[in-house]
């Protein structure tokens, strides 16, 4: 069986831009809504980003690269109020990452 450290890094690349693609596409999928399913969202993939860049990225720059934009902008143009509910599942779910 080939585990994720055997996948070959061009592979690796192309799943992760097409999961990056897709989020950009459905920015009806809220940021809340992902860290309350899964425990991460698209800062988290920024972030990740630019951890993985060894300094020559930063956090913002990370995040520009996933929205496609500044994250300031994407949160103009779509995000919208969490309710009590999202921000309890997001909670719950992120407590679980520890």
């Amino acid at each position: 069986m080939t585990t994720i450290e055997d996948l070959d890094d061009t592979v690796a690349a192309a799943a992760f831009r097409r999961l990056v693609h897709h989020l950009r596409h459905r920015s009806d999928a809220q940021n809340v809504d992902l860290m309350g399913l899964a425990g991460f969202c698209r800062n988290c993939l920024g972030d990740w980003v630019a951890e993985a860049s060894d300094g020559q990225l930063d956090k913002d720059a990370g995040r520009a690269i996933v929205y496609g934009m500044p994250y300031a902008q994407w949160k103009a143009e779509h995000q919208t109020a969490a309710t009590p509910e999202q921000i309890a599942r997001m909670q719950e779910s992120v407590a679980r990452n520890a």
